[in-house]
């Protein structure tokens, strides 16, 4: 996994936020995520292997990316059920910018992959379905789009839900990692977690698409996208492949900045930050709640030795008491 190391001075004020951007020679938009103590809390809260870790990371700053576009009220749920060590993931984002998640994992199978020395990715997770569950919130109604996990991991699975679903030509990358972070202060020293994700996405021009384009075959025509084979939309593309797992985690680095090193040709124009938030939904009063729909019968055995059941959230690993 990769590492990166960073002294007490290292910069937090461009963590946690998600910054959306155009730019400006061609039809192309995007977001930049990053994220550093709200990422840091969710998976310090399971204590999780530190390859379970980095793709429940990665899922994060993917649900943070796509749940920015999310109006007052929404809510996107991305999950995985696959045949992986890691079985299962969910994250869940609600506006205006709150997220958390966890995992299921299965410690056998991960320390056989890890004596093996075949731990990726797309291993980790295997095969299965990657589902993202959007609730604009109000009376409209929610939808799912389900595409297929193929043992190639979340940033691939991704692409495909946009090529099959949207039938938008889309680029995306994303990292996770532990930081070293030296004692700052009454602060120890100790590792945290990081993450970050960029997104950019062909947009038609108004109006429909104008230019001429070179004649393609049937077959080309039925596995192209409108946009693909853009010009504008190749080069951006090509250059926002040239990002690398540090940039994107770099504490340093303003997200303004990465976006000229990328694209400082092209020109950009970046929108109001989104700032994010580690934030359960969970509470005494809810669990509380849910409790009271098992009968008298279940709630017996449910109780523990000292007649009080404990329940713990999955989410936040917050655990709540009723005598």
């Amino acid at each position: 996994m990769m590492r990166t190391t960073g002294g007490a001075g290292a910069v937090a004020a461009h963590d946690d936020l998600v910054l959306p951007f155009g730019t400006v020679r061609s039809r192309v938009a995007g977001r930049v995520v990053r994220l550093g103590p709200v990422v840091d809390e969710i998976l310090a809260a399971h204590d999780y292997p530190e390859p379970i870790s980095a793709v429940l990371g990665q899922a994060i700053a993917l649900t943070a990316l796509l749940g920015q576009q999310l109006q007052d009220g929404g809510r996107l749920i991305v999950q995985t059920k696959s045949d992986g060590p890691l079985g299962f993931l969910v994250v869940q984002f609600e506006t205006p910018g709150h997220l958390r998640g966890y995992a299921s994992y299965d410690a056998e199978r991960l320390a056989a992959m890890e004596k093996d020395g075949a731990i990726t990715d797309g291993a980790l997770i295997g095969s299965g379905r990657l589902a993202m569950t959007i609730d604009p919130g109000g009376e409209q109604a929610s939808h799912q789009g389900i595409v297929a996990l193929e043992g190639n991991g979340l940033a691939e699975a991704a692409l495909n839900y946009f090529r099959q679903s949207e039938q938008l030509p889309t680029f995306i990358r994303l990292a996770a990692a532990r930081q070293f972070v030296g004692r700052s202060g009454d602060a120890p020293s100790r590792w945290h977690w990081r993450a970050g994700g960029l997104i950019v996405q062909h947009v038609p021009a108004a109006g429909g698409e104008n230019e001429v384009k070179p004649a393609m075959s049937g077959e080309e025509r039925d596995a192209s996208l409108e946009g693909e084979h853009d010009d504008d939309w190749n080069r951006v593309q090509i250059l926002a492949a040239t990002v690398e797992d540090h940039e994107l985690l770099d504490p340093t680095l303003a997200p303004e900045r990465l976006l000229i090193r990328l694209f400082n040709e092209e020109g950009v124009r970046v929108s109001p930050v989104l700032p994010l938030e580690a934030k359960c939904r969970c509470s005494h009063q809810r669990i509380g709640s849910f409790l009271d729909a098992f009968s008298a019968e279940e709630r017996e055995d449910l109780r523990e030795a000292d007649g009080a059941i404990t329940v713990k959230c999955e989410f936040c690993s917050k655990s709540y008491r009723f005598e």
